[in-house]
C-alpha cells in the first residue's frame, strides 16, 4: 500500500450518510400482521436482483405483497423505501472533503427507483464527482468486482481511495481489492469519523 496522502474518499449512503427507516418491520406489520416477517424475508429476497439492475424492483414488491397482505405496494413501497434521513453533519463533511481538494464519491447498492430518488430529490448528483450505484453497475458490495469497477470509474489506483462503510463484510472486501477502508455508522458520531481519516492522512 502506499504511504502517500490518499486523493479519494468513497462514501456508503446508508448508515453514513443518511438513515432508513428507524423499523421497517413496524412498518410492514401495519399491513401483513403477523405475517410480517415473512414478508421482510420476501422483500428483501426480491430485491437482490435488483440491486445489480436485474429486474425492477418495484414490480417484484407489486408481485410479492398481495401474498401476504392486502396493501397497496406503491404505498407500502413509498412508505419504507422512501424513507431517507440525510445527516447534515456528514453532508457538512463532503463539503469539507471536497474543499480541501479531494475527490468525494458515493459508493452504495441501490435499486433504480431509491437510487434516482437520491440523485434527483435529494440532490446527492451535485454533491459526489463520481456515483458509484450498484443497480448502473451490474455488481453490488460486498463483491470485488463492485469495487474494482468503482476504482475504474473514480479513475485512481486502489490505495489512493479511502472507503467508509457501515458494513465490516464491505469493509473487508474493499480491502482485499486494495482500497484503504474502514467501518463506520452514524450512531458514532462524527468526531470518531474525523478521526478515523485523520489516520488515513485525511486530517481536515
Amino acid at each position: 500500500m502506499s504511504a502517500g496522502r490518499p486523493r479519494h474518499v468513497l462514501l456508503d449512503a446508508d448508515g453514513v450518510l443518511q438513515r432508513s427507516h428507524p423499523d421497517p418491520f413496524e412498518v410492514l406489520g401495519r399491513w401483513a400482521g403477523p405475517r410480517v416477517e415473512e414478508l421482510g424475508r420476501a422483500l428483501w429476497e426480491a430485491e437482490r436482483g435488483p440491486l445489480r439492475g436485474e429486474g425492477d424492483f418495484l414490480e417484484a414488491v407489486a408481485r410479492v405483497v398481495p401474498s401476504y397482505a392486502d396493501a397497496d405496494p406503491v404505498a407500502l413501497y413509498e412508505t419504507l423505501w422512501h424513507h431517507i434521513e440525510v445527516s447534515p453533519e456528514s453532508l457538512a463533511l463532503v463539503a469539507a472533503l471536497r474543499e480541501a481538494g479531494l475527490g468525494v464519491h458515493l459508493g452504495t447498492n441501490q435499486h433504480r427507483q431509491r437510487g434516482e430518488r437520491m440523485r434527483t430529490v435529494l440532490g446527492f448528483d451535485r454533491l459526489f464527482d463520481v456515483s458509484c450505484y450498484s443497480w448502473e453497475m451490474g455488481t453490488k458490495k460486498p463483491e470485488a468486482a463492485y469495487f474494482e469497477t468503482a476504482v475504474e470509474r473514480i479513475g485512481a489506483a486502489p490505495d489512493d481511495v479511502v472507503f467508509v462503510d457501515d458494513l465490516d463484510a464491505n469493509v473487508e472486501a474493499a480491502r482485499e481489492v486494495g482500497l484503504r477502508a474502514f467501518q463506520w455508522h452514524l450512531d458514532q458520531g462524527h468526531d470518531v469519523l474525523r478521526t478515523r481519516l485523520a489516520e488515513h492522512g485525511l486530517d481536515l
